[in-house]
């Protein structure tokens, strides 16, 4: 027997495809808190899509990720992500340039329960990502969301950082469409067309890019 649609609750949907699925998920409270500290600070409003959030968590799952490097920490939202996602005894480093998000980020997580599971370098990333490849330190997941001019630089750190098969996520590869107009020539735009080239055609990588919302890149570090 051929079933009837309901007509009004067809009518109910989201038209755009985010939306729609962003609708079948229930509200996350601890994101929702930290999303609401941010506001309260009057800090951008730009942490990580709640689905790609999501997706960072079961990528850092799936690998089993041991220890995972965060650049761009904000109030940490995506820091509680990757955190959800740790293995056992894992460890989340994260870098901020600026002491006053670093310390939101720093409570946020704690007040998630990760407070002992996290490291917050303050200050430039790549001075960070010097000092963590002279200590010969490696990591297995990286989530990029930060100054987008370094983008490219970002990824070769992380390139250079990443043990066998790491993963890399990088936020905001369209740039709010700024990437895809040919008008814009801004040295941000330049540098996360040239990162998201990196990304499809690096012998060392296997890259896709996801297009929904900002657009989310995703690569895998080739073993040796």
């Amino acid at each position: 027997m051929r079933k009837v649609k309901d007509k009004r609750n067809e009518d109910a949907l989201p038209a755009e495809p985010e939306a729609y699925f962003e609708s079948l998920f229930p509200q996350d409270p601890e994101l929702e808190r930290i999303a609401e500290t941010i506001r309260e600070r009057g800090m951008p409003e730009i942490s990580v899509e709640p689905a790609y959030g999501r997706l960072l968590t079961m990528l850092a799952a799936s690998i089993g990720a041991a220890a995972a490097l965060e650049i761009g920490a904000l109030g940490g939202y995506s820091g509680v992500c990757l955190a959800r996602g740790l293995a056992p005894g894992g460890k989340l480093t994260s870098l901020e340039l600026k002491p006053e998000y670093a310390e939101l980020a720093q409570a946020n997580l704690a007040a998630a329960g990760f407070g002992d599971r996290v490291e917050m370098l303050v200050g430039s990333a790549a001075e960070s990502l010097a000092k963590l490849a002279a200590e010969g330190r490696t990591f297995d997941f990286f989530f990029i969301d930060a100054d987008k001019e370094n983008y490219p630089l970002y990824l070769e750190w992380a390139i250079r950082l990443a043990r066998p098969g790491a993963l890399i996520a990088a936020d905001n590869t369209l740039l709010r469409g700024r990437t895809l107009n040919p008008d814009k020539t801004g040295p941000a735009v330049r540098a996360v067309r040239e990162f998201n080239r990196i990304i499809a055609r690096d012998e060392r990588l296997i890259g896709t890019h996801l297009p929904s919302f900002d657009g989310l890149a995703l690569a895998t570090v080739k073993r040796a």
